[in-house]
Formats: structure tokens, sequence, C-alpha cells
């Protein structure tokens, strides 16, 4: 096995843009920061939700973004939180991995509340939950193997032979191949964020947090997300949730939906219900085709 100061030093540390490249590179460690090799078995909580959310309030400088958000997600569940920009699904998904706190309300991840977790208390968090973040963050110097081992390299012991075997089959997951010496700018939208979706799942987490999964994307690579959505689901289990404003792929990777406005959750229940909602709010939203 190589030792830490043996093993490869990263691609492209000193090119161009390398302050705004070491930026990003830190805030990315900030997120991983203490994973090491996890066991993946059976969680450890006793509640049948593997994410919930209690009364969760979060406001920035003096105006309420999250008024009272109440939502549980099932293990191995798909639950996509559906809203227009500006009604708090991503400062939502922010709390579950504690990139925010809330004002006042409880985080539950797999049994544990964590809205009080300092940085070492969250590594349990950290080592349990993937998140494809809306860009990607992707790291533009280093190539696609480096962006999808990152944190296998930075945070586990585990050999450059393995690194690269875990790196090759996460790609395969979502059907790259033959990408892994890639830069990201010869990358099309779609194979970046597959590419950043490789890395979500790098350290097998329990769960995924997508951020805006489509957003950007033609219509043919936005359907090939959602089908990878659903298949990552089917495949490995993985408990899931998926913000969006895009009403077709919400109803195509959703087992259920949770529509946000204004801060709260006004509807809560199957694609099903959603499509034949009498609820107001989320009819308008629907009938509209949505909005951004």
């Amino acid at each position: 096995m190589l030792q830490r100061d043996q093993r490869p030093r990263r691609r492209g540390w000193r090119g161009e843009g390398h302050h705004q490249h070491r930026r990003r590179v830190l805030a990315f460690r900030d997120y991983f920061r203490f994973l090491p090799d996890q066991d993946v078995s059976a969680g450890a909580g006793v509640s049948d939700h593997f994410i919930r959310y209690v009364g969760v309030h979060k406001s920035f400088d003096g105006k309420a973004v999250l008024r009272g958000v109440d939502l549980a997600i099932g293990r191995g569940e798909t639950v996509v939180v559906l809203g227009g920009s500006g009604t708090g699904k991503t400062v939502l998904l922010r709390h579950t991995i504690g990139l925010h706190r809330p004002d006042a309300g409880q985080v539950f991840v797999d049994g544990v509340e964590i809205h009080e977790f300092d940085e070492e208390q969250l590594i349990e968090t950290r080592k349990k939950v993937g998140m494809l973040f809306q860009a990607g963050a992707l790291f533009d110097s280093m190539t696609v193997e480096d962006n999808v081992g990152y944190a296998l390299r930075e945070h586990t012991d585990r050999s450059e032979e393995e690194i690269r075997s875990r790196v090759c089959e996460v790609l395969g997951l979502v059907e790259l191949e033959d990408v892994e010496q890639l830069m990201p700018s010869s990358l099309s939208g779609g194979m970046r964020k597959r590419v950043a979706l490789a890395r979500a799942i790098a350290l097998a987490p329990q769960a995924i947090l997508y951020d805006e999964p489509t957003t950007g994307l033609d219509p043919i690579t936005a359907n090939t997300i959602n089908r990878l959505i659903r298949n990552l689901q089917k495949k490995l289990g993985v408990t899931s949730i998926v913000v969006t404003h895009d009403i077709h792929s919400a109803f195509t990777v959703g087992d259920r939906i949770a529509f946000i406005h204004e801060g709260r959750i006004l509807f809560d229940g199957s694609v099903d219900e959603a499509r034949k909602t009498s609820e107001p709010t989320l009819k308008n939203f629907l009938e509209g085709g949505g909005y951004g």
C-alpha cells in the first residue's frame, strides 16, 4: 500500500485558476471532512424513516426561508421536494448534512438528531449521505478519476489499485466508460453531472441528496439523469431526496411528492395523488408547467 506521501500528486494544482481551484477543494474537503471507510450494513437508528425534519425553521438576515417544515422520508424511498425558486428546497436539503443549522426544530438522520452536532459528530452523518450539488462542483484542474476518487484518496486508507477499481465501478453505475483521464472541460453538461453523481456514491452512502439534478440539461440528457436516479435507487436501495422545479422529473423519479411553498410543505402524497390534487397552489403550479 502506498503511504500518503508516496501517492501521486494532484495533476494541475498549479495551473491556471490555482487559487479558485484551491478554494473549491477546501470547500469540498469541509463537506467530506473526517470520512473514513464505512460499514454500510443496517443503519444504527431504530426509526423506519431514514431522514426526518420536525418543525424546521430557518431565516437569513431576518428573512424567513423555512417556516416549520415537517417531512419524513422512509428507508429506500425516493421523495421529491417540488417547488419554485426561493421556496426553501435547497436550504432544507443542506440541513440534512449540517451545512445549515435550523433556528428551531429538529433534523434526524438514521434515527439520530443531528442539528446540534459539532463537526466531529457530523462524521457519521456525512459517511451515510452523499450529495449531488446543483452545478456538479467538479474540480476543473483534476481528471475525472481524481474527481471521483477524491474522498477515497483523502479520507480512506485504500490502496491506489482499490481506489481505481472503485472509481471504475461507480463510473459504470452512471454509464460512463473510458473517461477516467478526461478533464471536466472536455465533458458535456450531462457527462459532468454523471461524473458528479459517481463521486457522490463513491463512499457507498445509504442516502443520496440531489439538488436540481436536471437543471440546465436538454430533455434527452435530463431523461438520462432521471433514469439513473431510479436505477441507483433500485440497485443500491438508497434513500433519495430530489429537490426540483421540473415537474416531468418529479413525476418520473419520485415515489412521493412533497410540495414546498413559502417555506412550508403544502402537500405530501403519492405521484398519483399529486396529479389529482385539489390543493390550489400545487394545482396552479402543475397547470402552469412549474416555475423556475
